[in-house]
């Protein structure tokens, strides 16, 4: 599966921001599917994982309730919608997908998008 990861761009502080992940290949429904985010200096990060059916929502403790994990299957298109933004939101935002749920919030056997940019300014 290839993915692609794009809408990441310079907010300010409070704005939202959607970001967009298109597979293409080898795809499956049953695919976990997630984010992930490398701020500058600092390891990657889990940010959220959806389930291959989109039933289950997973987020870390940072952006919950400010992050909303999606799946259209119809285009094959995963999304984070990112509302209430923050200074320390800013980094490269990854998406990823895997052979399940569980391998998306362990950061296992997962293939990789190429990365999109979020820069939040206070």
């Amino acid at each position: 599966v290839q993915l692609q990861a794009s809408g990441g761009g310079l907010v300010q502080a409070g704005d939202s921001l959607r970001l967009s992940c298109a597979a293409s290949g080898r795809t499956a429904s049953n695919y976990g599917m997630g984010w992930f985010r490398q701020a500058p200096g600092k390891e990657r990060e889990f940010v959220a994982v959806i389930s291959g059916l989109g039933v289950r929502t997973g987020y870390a403790d940072p952006v919950k309730g400010r992050f909303t994990i999606s799946r259209d299957y119809g285009r094959n298109t995963m999304y984070l919608q990112m509302n209430s933004l923050k200074p320390e939101d800013t980094a490269i935002y990854y998406c990823a997908a895997g052979p399940s749920y569980q391998s998306v919030l362990t950061g296992s056997d997962l293939q990789w998008g190429q990365g999109t940019l979020v820069t939040v300014s206070s």
